[in-house]
């Protein structure tokens, strides 16, 4: 039986997205896999791989673009500023977030310097980046099992579900997708922070609560 162990770095994703398939691997094997993946260059300038986080397997699954910069020092998916948004609309929506799967479609922080060095900023995946992360995510959906995914963010909708997928247009609203019996975009918790004014990011965290109350709805 392939062992992931032994696997090179740059094809562990596809390796562990097989041996998930086959049910032969369980996620502490499949999180410690990715610590030495190479299938980008991502994991040169980032502290380490930021797997999944949750039970196993779970009722739901939120997946954002990737961990940003306290997630990145922390090795946990939405411990920062984005995540603060999460928990608060997870709570309005009453959904206890001890209980759902959290990821992201690519596991390393992509970031630039800021113009005084001082920060590090955030920059979006390329579609290759997020191609060569993917199979870590399916594996994940084949070890999580969730009755509802949700995507959080175009990057994630359009990483899972294709270009095709508009989240300004379809959020909110059950997609045709074999990923779960129940598929859900909205937008990133990081779109609600960076809103321009206080009205907008009231407006804004509504509608985001409002997607998410139609997921706890269904799976009420």
């Amino acid at each position: 039986m392939p062992d992931l162990r032994s696997a090179p770095p740059e094809v562990l994703p596809v390796e562990a997205l097989a041996l998930a398939r086959g049910g032969n691997v369980d996620l502490p094997e499949v999180r410690a896999a990715a610590d030495r993946c190479r299938a980008c260059d991502l994991w040169s300038r980032a502290t380490q791989t930021v797997f999944g986080a949750g039970p196993v397997p779970a009722r739901l699954m939120l997946v954002g673009e990737q961990p940003g910069d306290q997630e990145d020092v922390a090795g946990a998916p939405f411990v920062g500023p984005a995540g603060h948004v999460l928990d608060e609309a997870l709570e309005a929506a009453g959904i206890d977030r001890e209980q759902a799967f959290v990821t992201n479609v690519v596991k390393h922080f992509k970031w630039r310097p800021s113009p005084g060095g001082k920060r590090r900023l955030h920059e979006t995946p390329t579609r290759r980046e997020v191609g060569a992360c993917l199979p870590w995510v399916e594996t994940e959906l084949r070890l999580v099992r969730p009755e509802a995914l949700v995507a959080m963010g175009a990057t994630a909708a359009t990483g899972l579900l294709g270009p095709g997928i508009k989240v300004t247009r379809d959020h909110g609203r059950p997609l045709e997708s074999d990923l779960a019996p129940l598929v859900v975009a909205t937008i990133h918790p990081s779109a609600i922070l960076r809103a321009r004014d206080r009205p907008s990011r009231e407006a804004m965290l509504a509608g985001f609560v409002d997607d998410l109350r139609t997921v706890a709805a269904r799976l009420a």
